[in-house]
This record gives C-alpha cells, structure tokens and sequence, in this order.
C-alpha cells in the first residue's frame, strides 16, 4: 500500500488492472486501517479516472454473492448519494412506483454515510427484513415487483472498508461505486449522481454495454430529478437539460424536499407519500424521477406521458401494495 499511496501522492493514475487489485486486496484485510483511510481520502483530492473506476467495479463484481435474474426484465434505481442536501427518499419511493407500474426492479441499497437515513435504514425501519437467499428474492420480485439488495450482504468485501466510511462520514469513491456493482447487474438503470464529472464518467461506462439507463443529475447539486432547477440527462437515445416544465411538473423549493433528522422521521414521510398523504411537492419530486425511470423502458414516451404513468401507479394505490407486500413476504 505504501507504494500505492506514493504513486496517489505523485498526482498519478492506476491502470484499470492496478485498480481492480488494490481494492480487492484491501477487501481481503492485506492493509491496515490508517492505510486504507488515506488510500480513501487521497481520492477526495482528485477526480477518479475512468479506468480506476472500472477496475473498482472488476473488483467488487469479481468478490460479490452472484444473483441470477436473468429470467427477469429488472431495473435499478439507485443514485450515488453524496450531495449533502438531506433529501427524503426519493429514489427508494421511485422504485415502489415503477414496481406498481408493472415493472421488475432490483433495488440496490445500503445504509446512509453521508445521509441521515439510506435506503437500507428506512426500509428496515418499516420492517423490511434483508435476506440474499435468492428464493426468497425470486420470490418477492415476481408476487411485489420489488426485492431489495442490501449491500453488504452481496458485496462481503466490502466489510474491511464500512467501519472507515461510517467514521469518515463524507463521500468517498464507494459512493460513485454502488450503481454500477447491483450483484444482478440489471439490464434497465436510472441513476442520480452527484456531479457532472460523474455523469460524463457513468455515461461513458453505461455507453460499452447494452443497458438501457438514464444518468441525471439536477444542476443545483442534487443527485436525482429534484424540480428545484433544470437537470442533465443522458441515455443511449439523448443527452440534454431538461426543465421542471417539460414533465409538466412545477419548480419545487429546496426545503420541499426535507428528508428529516431521525430514521423515524424519513419513514413517516415515506409512508405517508406511498399512501397519497404526502405534501405535493414530495408527490411531484417521486413522480419526475419515475418519469425517468419508465422511459427506460419506452425511450418513445413523452416525459409527460411517462409522468402520468407514473401518476397512475400511485394514485391507484399499487406502488403502496407493492410495499407492503414486499415487507410481508420479507417477514414470512
């Protein structure tokens, strides 16, 4: 690692192979907490570089539990986090809505570093219940549309770096990691990231494959469709900045969009927009990253008629079966 951490310090790259090793000798406990934190925090000082990231990715897919959905037409809808603007759980409700849609996800998550509550804190706090046995997945996917990933328990490598995140409680490279490593490897993605380096980064990697994925990225600094402002997307079928007006939804203010202080308080908040109790701007922000995410599926849809899909699925109550279904089998 010493060397590793010179050739960081020298303002030099690793090759992809380099990358894929490094890491995956970190998750075999070969360095030391104090090197693996300044292996960490070097990359806070630089941007990653393209083949770093791929090696990263090598090495995680490589050392994960393996699921084969292959029998399954699955999306993931899982951003990078990272943006610090303490949102509500946007992408996570995105997923129950495209499950009521009729549409197959495979929602990869993990508990929040740099958030308040993560994916993986609200939905065990409702009563989720984590498993990586893959009848019970298969199971829940096909009877709620939904099953959820939690990290940790297809990504064991992970575990030397947790402890380090969690006290680092900031963004690291593994943020940028957790959308490109869902242990089924989805054909259909929508991905919210933090910066526009990323989504050139993510755009790039997406473009050597055949997914079927959209990257955005809100301008203001969001990473997901927020409404506050115009936002970046790009897909295999276009690249542009889109406006709150073009889904035919209105521009939301910053605070609309408050995901709490408490595990509890970001559950209630998602309970109750599943359930059509939430504010209007909560329902809006669901609704356009939905949009997103049902295009995927049909890149000839409008945005508006993808929003109104969308609509559908969550007026009529499916998304909130979806959910409890999934909790209900998750328990069973």
């Amino acid at each position: 690692m010493k060397e590793a951490l010179d050739h960081l310090f020298a303002f030099q790259s690793f090759s992809r192979s380099e990358a894929k090793e490094l890491l995956t000798a970190m998750s075999q406990g070969q360095f030391n907490e104090a090197q693996m934190t300044a292996f960490i925090t070097t990359f806070r000082m630089r941007d990653i570089q393209v083949e770093e990231l791929k090696g990263f990715v090598d090495a995680l897919l490589e050392l994960r539990v393996p699921i084969d959905f292959s029998a399954y037409d699955t999306i993931d809808l899982c951003g990078t986090g990272g943006d610090k603007k303490n949102t509500f759980n946007i992408s996570t409700l995105t997923a129950f809505v495209l499950a009521g849609a009729g549409h197959k996800v495979a929602k990869h998550g993990n508990y929040g570093v740099s958030s308040a509550c993560g994916s993986s804190n609200v939905l065990e706090h409702l009563g989720y219940q984590f498993t990586n046995d893959l009848g019970k997945l298969e199971n829940q996917i096909e009877a709620a549309h939904i099953c959820f990933f939690h990290a940790p328990l297809f990504h064991p490598a992970m575990k030397a770096v947790g402890p380090i995140r969690r006290q680092l409680g900031m963004v690291t490279f593994f943020n940028m990691l957790g959308p490109l490593v869902n242990p089924a490897q989805p054909h259909y993605q929508l991905t919210g990231v933090f910066n526009r380096n990323l989504a050139r980064l993510y755009h790039y990697q997406f473009q050597k494959t055949d997914k079927q994925y959209m990257i955005v990225h809100s301008l203001d600094g969001y990473d997901e469709v927020s409404l506050t402002g115009p936002f970046i997307a790009k897909s295999p079928w276009y690249e542009r900045e889109i406006y709150p007006e073009d889904l035919g939804l209105p521009v939301l203010l910053p605070e609309a969009l408050y995901g709490g202080e408490t595990v509890e308080e970001a559950g209630k908040i998602f309970t109750n927009v599943l359930q059509n109790q939430g504010t209007e701007a909560q329902k809006q922000a669901v609704l356009a990253n939905a949009a997103l995410g049902i295009q995927c599926f049909y890149p000839s849809w409008s945005l508006t008629d993808c929003v109104a899909a969308a609509r559908e699925s969550l007026d009529s109550g499916r998304a909130y079966q979806s959910f409890t279904k999934l909790i209900q089998l998750s328990q069973s």
